[in-house]
């Protein structure tokens, strides 16, 4: 049966947990696809707890490395290897996996830990996997996550040319560690617990991705924390400190466990401190401090012993206006049960949060006398019911939107009457009862808010309620209303899944913090009346005379670079042309924010154009040095050994003839995504081939799942990212020989186009797809082509099935030969000169520094160190790719891709052959159309719309060719680098 279309709403997050769907018409004896991995934590501890399954009483036993069972044996390293470890350690990296038994005198709940010390500098996550006696007991344990802290490298902030303040680098701190085994999303308010039964249990920990020192490994019963009751008892010979007031500024030495927490610079006069012409880092946290298990410790020195009070002066202006939540750490441990979690309620402006209880009475925190860490540490655990439930309703509505289409035959004319209560019987209760189950989670959300208005979140809850509520009542009616329900951009679905994105975020942006004891002594959060007056004044006439990143003529002597990118990078890139390009070469370069690249064109007419524009679409070079805008490369002495640094493939758009007019800066990947558990578990290959994947798709569509190419990535319109790969794999061709007429209508193109279209009318592959990413995350796409920002979602933000999915080279044809024809394009960003450059020579050293393997592999590791793992720069310099801190198994597998790259080239006419082609697909999915009959009909019009642009750019006169319009070839390329081996005809 053909794959039916629905919309999985919402961009689910870090949050979510592995969704399958179960396909209605499977046979008795299949395994649903539900089944195919295991039940996430929440189910399987709320299982225990029915079960009546305890805590295990007081137990701790330890494992030497020197007892680990390994196949690896030679990872096993000597003490005076080990770091100041004074033991044995076993170096854990490259997939290796070490077991332990450890014997427990009674079957209970236990917790794990591991001593470990995080190797290399890279921001690629130390993560891991945990059995037990051989099985995998929860989802969660899939992955266990090894945090490394960092600090900044230098505790001074540097200048930037403006007199800014600038984000230090970040430095890996490189010592030992204790963890506890913990749900790597971080939605848990307790370690995870692993049930042992009595005697010998086998414990294995695989590796997944990083490298570590691993040390002992513990197992011990959970750890249980006095109340703040038990506490004070403790303490009971202690005083509060009445004349204590330590003030310590947040965004100053500190340590943390994500590198890319950072400073920011809070425009504001009550930040302390300020300055009304200049940025200052200030503050700490904000958006790059949301992600639940985030943790931040501020070293404190206090004076004498005695009980303290802790007071933040915070800034918590969440979006969705609903309260964040934080953990609160004294020398790395919760001194009391309550000490989590503490919340903070929505307020635009800043405000002092003493630690307090419920009542508002402010907790007391025993401190001895010298230093201690005071840490804070995201918590987003008491969303997680309602992120569980949601999820798990979300999934049911999805199967629920399946079944009814499957009914109906995708049917939605309102005109068209259903009982679809007889088919679906108790559908009404089904829907009342989801209702019900959000009306609870609701209130819980209301309990820990302590405002009286609603968030965003509850208000997109309480809709998705209502809409829920109207349609059980009315069921009949929904196939006709499925937009309501899953399918619209206001749907429940929709709302829920707005909701799930936002609710586990939980930013925070601290100034500074108060150890102290009488209240009064604090300062106050705001600045006063006057004070903010004055200040505003200053800014408002300094904002004349600023200076900053916008685009603006530089000096005579400066060279004007526009950037197409925000304003991070150009920060980034600035600071590091200061630092090393300016005082090698002597040249000066002022980085600008371009306003649109659109606007290259007006200020080259206008002759006010930049030396240089980077970061610009792959189109935009052709169009400017058809027009004669751009400086041809190939005129520079050094330009073909400089070439052999990027893939000969990227260079086909930014060439006319033999000359080319920008060089590549990013390049983009099509590559195979795939599930390794989903993949293992059904028994299924990796394919290779299209003629593997069609021999995977009887078994994937059976259990309601299916494959994904891009063409279903692509609304009406599919571009040439989505069609050429097609024609290229079976040795076709858009263009002819001389570039004046059109080669789809060939016999080569023709088979790979009917290929095309038989795989959505034939082979049943998804017609449109909105996100991959979700499907992917779900299940319900578990292997498909994608490009690199699929990549960088699943690597930055889908944390429940990371180690469990993987890349592999793109589908292709096999020839006689045994060879296997992947091509794919991959076009990037660019970077060009300006004919209008001051300077043809110091702009071209600019552009070869820039590029260089060297400045790209540093631009790219500090933009992730600073930024976070979402920021991944792909650039297109091969060499400067294989230093990124990314998996060495990805890397090998987009290179080994990259040999296949072949970017669509340019001629005048090339728009109207990527408009067809995408018509082409059109009319044979849709209209039945045969493949060649809609083929042959729009060779007429390409050819006749390339002849009319042929003669608006003199190749054509009179209908006569005056001149030929070569087409650039991979083999013209690689002639550059002395390589004219052959891996594609034209």
């Amino acid at each position: 049966m053909k794959f039916k279309r629905f919309l999985l709403v919402g961009l689910m997050l870090c949050f979510i947990f592995p969704q399958h769907i179960v396909n209605a018409e499977t046979n008795s004896n299949d395994k649903p696809a539900e089944q195919v991995v295991e039940e996430n934590y929440h189910t399987v501890l709320e299982n225990w707890k029915k079960e009546g399954k305890k805590d295990a009483s007081e137990f701790e036993a330890s494992v030497s490395p020197s007892n680990f069972q390994t196949a690896e044996q030679s990872n096993l390293l000597p003490v005076e290897k080990s770091k100041g470890y004074n033991d044995r350690v076993f170096y854990w990296h490259n997939q290796a996996s070490v077991s332990y038994e450890v014997d427990v005198k009674e079957a209970g709940l236990y917790e794990l830990s591991f001593d470990y010390y995080p190797l290399s500098n890279e921001v690629v996550p130390i993560e891991g996997a945990i059995q037990v006696n051989g099985k995998y007991p929860f989802y969660e344990s899939r992955r266990i996550v090894f945090p490394a802290d960092w600090k900044n490298a230098k505790q001074t902030f540097q200048k930037d040319r403006f007199g800014n303040d600038m984000i230090p680098k970040q430095k890996r701190i490189e010592e030992w560690s204790r963890i506890t085994a913990e749900d790597a999303s971080q939605l848990q308010a307790e370690p995870l617990k692993y049930e042992l039964k009595k005697g010998k249990n086998t414990i294995t920990l695989s590796n997944l991705s990083g490298e570590m020192f691993l040390g002992k490994a513990y197992v011990k019963s959970p750890k249980k924390l006095p109340t703040y009751k038990d506490y004070l008892k403790e303490h009971k010979d202690q005083k509060l400190v009445d004349d204590a007031l330590i003030i310590r500024e947040a965004e100053k030495d500190y340590k943390k466990n994500s590198s890319y927490i950072r400073p920011f610079a809070a425009n504001d006069t009550s930040a302390v401190p300020s300055s009304p012409k200049k940025l200052l880092l200030n503050t700490l946290g904000g958006d790059s401090w949301k992600e639940s298990g985030q943790t931040v410790n501020w070293k404190v020195n206090v004076k004498k012993d005695g009980f303290y009070k802790l007071t933040f002066k915070v800034l918590q202006n969440k979006e969705t206006t609903g309260p964040v939540f934080r953990k609160l750490l004294i020398d790395g441990e919760m001194p009391f049960a309550e000490a989590a979690p503490f919340t903070f309620d929505f307020n635009k402006s800043w405000s002092n949060v003493t630690l307090s209880d419920k009542k508002g009475k402010a907790y007391l925190f025993y401190l001895t006398k010298g230093e201690h860490d005071i840490g804070l540490e995201a918590d987003a655990s008491p969303v997680e019911p309602v992120l569980h439930t949601t999820n798990n309703i979300m999934r049911e509505m999805e199967e629920l939107t399946l079944e009814i289409r499957k009914l109906t035959g995708n049917q939605t004319d309102t005109a068209r009457g259903w009982k679809i209560s007889e088919y679906i019987p108790g559908i009404d209760k089904k829907l009342a009862g989801w209702a019900d189950e959000l009306e609870s989670e609701l209130k819980h959300l209301r309990t820990l808010d302590n405002t009286d208005e609603d968030s965003k979140d509850m208000i997109s809850l309480k809709m998705a309620i209502q809409k829920l509520r109207k349609l059980s009542k009315e069921p009949d009616e929904i196939p006709a209303r499925l937009t309501e329900l899953s399918e619209g951009s206001s749907s429940a679905a929709q709302l829920l899944g707005n909701m799930l994105v936002t609710l586990p975020k939980q930013p925070l942006t601290i100034d500074r913090f108060y150890v102290h004891g009488d209240e009064k002594e604090v300062p106050n959060a705001e600045a006063g009346f006057w004070e903010k007056l004055f200040d505003s004044i200053q800014r408002f006439f300094l904002s004349f005379f600023s200076e900053n990143y916008s685009a603006s003529e530089a000096d005579e002597d400066t060279l004007e670079v526009w950037v197409n990118r925000p304003r991070q990078y150009v920060e980034l890139l600035q600071n590091l042309s200061d630092q090393t390009f300016t005082p090698e070469s002597g040249i000066k370069v002022k980085f600008s924010i371009m306003p649109e690249e659109q606007k290259l064109i007006l200020a080259n007419a206008s002759n006010k154009q930049p030396d240089l524009a980077l970061g610009i679409s792959s189109w935009l070079p052709y169009e400017l040095s058809i027009r004669g805008a751009a400086v041809d490369l190939h005129q520079f002495d050094d330009f073909e050994t400089f070439s052999k640094q990027f893939s000969p493939g990227a260079f086909l758009p930014l060439m006319i003839g033999d000359s080319v007019y920008a060089m590549p800066e990013t390049q983009d990947f099509f590559v195979q995504f795939y599930r390794k558990d989903i993949l293992q578990a059904l028994g299924l290959p990796v394919p290779d081939t299209w003629e593997d994947v069609k021999g995977i798709l009887p078994e994937l569509q059976r259990y309601g799942m299916n494959y994904y190419t891009h063409i279903a990535g692509a609304t009406g319109f599919k571009p040439f990212q989505a069609t050429a790969p097609f024609v290229y794999q079976f040795d076709g061709d858009l263009y002819g020989k001389n570039g004046m007429k059109t080669a789809i209508g060939t016999e080569e193109s023709l088979k790979g186009i009917k290929f095309m279209a038989e795989l959505n009318t034939v082979y049943s592959l998804p017609l449109q797809v909105p996100n991959f990413y979700n499907h992917f995350r779900y299940s319900t796409l578990p292997i498909g082509t994608a490009n690199f920002t699929t990549y960088t979602q699943l690597t930055a933000a889908a944390p429940e099935i990371a180690g469990w999915w993987d890349i592999s080279p793109h589908p292709g044809v096999k020839k006689e030969d045994g060879t296997v024809e992947r091509w794919a394009t991959g076009s990037g960003q660019s970077a060009m000169i300006f004919k209008g450059t001051k300077s043809k020579e110091d702009s071209w050293e600019l552009l070869k520094w820039w590029l260089s393997t060297d400045t790209q592999t540093e631009f790219a590791t500090n933009l992730q160190m600073l930024y976070g793992p979402e920021y991944m720069w792909n650039t297109s310099n091969l060499e400067a790719f294989k230093n990124l801190p990314w998996p060495e198994e990805h890397k090998e597998t987009i290179l080994k891709q990259w040999e296949y790259l072949y970017e669509v080239p340019k001629n005048p006419g090339s728009y109207m052959i990527e408009r067809e082609l995408s018509n082409i697909w059109n009319r044979i999915v849709f209209d039945g159309v045969n493949p060649r009959s809609a083929v042959d009909d729009s060779v007429v019009a390409i050819d006749r719309e390339i002849k009319r642009k042929m003669e608006e750019f003199g190749y054509v006169e009179d209908g006569k060719m005056v001149k030929p319009y070569p087409i650039p070839t991979i083999e013209q390329v690689k002639s550059w680098a002395g390589d004219e081996n052959e891996d594609k005809n034209n």
